[in-house]
């Protein structure tokens, strides 16, 4: 699987675990940064990382901030994007199974790297449902038109 990953420098350290848990498990990791704690802009980095997964280059993302909400705010902005700010591993699971989220954020502020690693294996090992699922998808879908 290909995995986009990214952060702020509120979550640089989260992010880098996260990457390399990934990389350990066999996954093609491509990081759109911040690549240090320097102080930078979160929205930056989230078009990035879901640019990426709407065009098809990943196909899943995982975005890190202090809190995960920002992340989540700014790629929820980018057409085809569903990104969910997630702290527990029922609404990981959850999350792909009934919205197909395709990007998961976090916050390293919120939850610290063991429990971020199973949220985060949660997410990608889990498959959407679709049936009933995907009719209420698409409807959250034509809103963005």
């Amino acid at each position: 699987m290909k995995l986009a990953i990214g952060s702020d420098h509120a979550g640089f350290d989260l992010k880098q675990s996260l990457k390399e848990h990934f990389e350990q498990r066999g996954f093609a990791v491509q990081d759109f940064g911040t690549f240090d704690k320097t102080s930078c802009h979160y929205p930056q980095i989230a078009e990035k990382v879901a640019r990426s997964v709407a065009g098809g280059e990943n196909e899943l993302g995982i975005l890190v901030c202090g809190t995960g909400i920002g992340m989540s705010m700014a790629a929820n902005k980018v057409h085809g994007i569903r990104a969910a700010a997630v702290s527990d591993c029922f609404t990981a699971k959850a999350t792909r199974m009934h919205n197909d989220a395709n990007i998961l954020c976090l916050g390293e502020r919120t939850v610290g790297p063991g429990l971020a690693a199973m949220i985060a294996d949660l997410f990608v090992d889990t498959g959407f449902e679709g049936g009933r699922h995907q009719t209420r998808v698409d409807m959250m879908m034509a809103l963005e038109k």
